[in-house]
C-alpha cells in the first residue's frame, strides 16, 4: 500500500486534522483522488476536528479484474481523543461513492461516539430540578 500523508485546515483556530490516504494495488493513485478524499472527508467530519488527530483512508477494488459491481471499497478509521479508533467501510460501485459513504458513515459513529463519552463525563452531574412556579414566570 502507499500512503500520503496531508494535514487538512479545518477552522478558523487552524486545527489540524492528519488525513492519510492509502491504495492497494489495484487503484491507479493520482493527486485529483487524494485530494477527493481529503476534501470529503474534511466537509463530513470537520466539526469533529479538535477531537480527531488522524483519519486513515484505505482504498481497494476487490474485485478489479471482474465487471461486478460494488466491489470498489473505503475503510475509513479515525484516531478520537479519548476514544478508541471508529472504522467503517463502505462497498459501492464507484470509488467516490464509497469515498461519500463511508465518510457519512464516519460522521454518524463519530457524533454517536462522542454523545456517549460526553453522556459518560456528566452522568454524575446533578440535573437541577425546575418547579412550576419556575416554568410559569
Amino acid at each position: 500500500m502507499t500512503g500520503k500523508t496531508g494535514p487538512a485546515l479545518m477552522n478558523k483556530r487552524e486545527q489540524y486534522m492528519q488525513i492519510n490516504v492509502n491504495t492497494d494495488k489495484t487503484i491507479e493513485r493520482h493527486a485529483g483522488l487524494d485530494d477527493h478524499v481529503q476534501t470529503v472527508v474534511q466537509a463530513a467530519i470537520g466539526r469533529f476536528a479538535e477531537h480527531i488527530s488522524r483519519v486513515e483512508a484505505h482504498l481497494s477494488d476487490n474485485n478489479s479484474h471482474k465487471s461486478e459491481d460494488g466491489d470498489n471499497r473505503c475503510l475509513l478509521e479515525a484516531r478520537v481523543n479519548g476514544y478508541q479508533p471508529i472504522a467503517v467501510s463502505a462497498h459501492a460501485a464507484t470509488l467516490h461513492q464509497a469515498i461519500n459513504g463511508a465518510a457519512d458513515k464516519l460522521k454518524r459513529a463519530i457524533d454517536s461516539a462522542l454523545g456517549r463519552l460526553y453522556d459518560k463525563r456528566h452522568a454524575t452531574a446533578p440535573v437541577p430540578e425546575v418547579t412550576d412556579e419556575e416554568t410559569s414566570e
